[in-house]
């Protein structure tokens, strides 16, 4: 069994910051790729960050420059740090871990349940 939970949502004006965390728990052998996805109602999934277990970032273009994306791998958690946030970044937030257990050593992607991010004066 593995959970994938999200914390650090919220409310914050435009030009704010908030910090995401995200920690994998359960029988993980490896994680491979962990990130963050969001998603506004009626339209698609959109790519936030991702970061490879070797530490290699890969950025959406609307938020390169303003966001940033580490990871512990001693902790298996991810965080995002997001700086001068903008409404457009308003959204829901999931966490993605794409990992291996002891029950499967296929990789499987895994996802959080989501935190609300809102962006507004």
């Amino acid at each position: 069994q593995v959970q994938v939970v999200e914390s650090g949502g919220g409310l914050v004006q435009p030009g704010g910051s908030l910090r995401l965390s995200c920690a994998a728990a359960g029988n993980i052998v490896s994680i491979n790729d962990m990130g963050w996805y969001r998603r506004v109602p009626g339209k698609q999934r959109e790519l936030v960050a991702v970061i490879s277990s070797a530490g290699r970032t890969n950025y959406g273009d609307s938020v390169k420059g303003r966001f940033t994306v580490s990871r512990d791998n001693t902790k298996n958690t991810v965080y995002l740090q997001m700086n001068s946030l903008k409404p457009e970044d308003t959204a829901v937030y999931y966490c993605h871990a794409g990992l291996s257990t002891m029950s499967s050593l296929v990789p499987t992607n895994y996802w959080g349940q989501g935190t609300q991010v809102t962006v507004s004066p």
